[in-house]
């Protein structure tokens, strides 16, 4: 079965702001790690309709947004419910949003920004076609994280 992408409701935003939990160094994405992206995650107004739950067989699985930086190019980000990470579901998810956000808005690019410690992210991306940028440093989580900006041609 597909994957359905659906506008997050509270509930769900709700559930994985709580529930969802990585473990090791992935605790980075961790919603609640950092408060302003965990009070941004709940509020509905803040998430309008550009956070999309991902479920498939009803099941939610994850969740993407995507938001017009300027004609033609949008900018993603990703989260897998912890569970299913590390375990080869990346790349059909990623092709799924991919497919998704072509069909919905015809960009002429997709960005996104990956830590640069999260190299398991990062593989998949490039397999799935995204093109390394700069990199960048960036206050979050109580710290300064490098962060990698990345390109998927349409």
């Amino acid at each position: 079965m597909l994957y359905k992408f659906t506008i997050m409701t509270q509930e769900q935003a709700e559930d994985i702001a709580t529930n969802w939990h990585y473990d090791g160094e992935y605790s980075f994405y961790n919603i609640e790690a950092d408060r302003e992206d965990f009070e941004e995650f709940l509020d509905p107004d803040k998430r309008g309709n550009s956070t999309f739950a991902v479920t498939k067989e009803d099941e939610l699985m994850a969740f993407f947004s995507v938001n017009k930086v300027n004609d033609g190019v949008f900018d993603t980000g990703l989260g897998m419910r912890p569970d299913i990470t590390g375990k080869g579901k990346g790349f059909e998810f990623l092709k799924a949003v991919l497919d998704f956000v072509q069909s919905e808005h015809r960009p002429a690019k997709i960005m996104l920004s990956v830590a640069t410690f999260n190299q398991r992210a990062i593989k998949v991306y490039r397999k799935a076609g995204f093109r390394d940028g700069g990199t960048f440093m960036q206050d979050t989580n109580g710290s300064t994280f490098e962060f990698l900006k990345m390109t998927y041609e349409c």
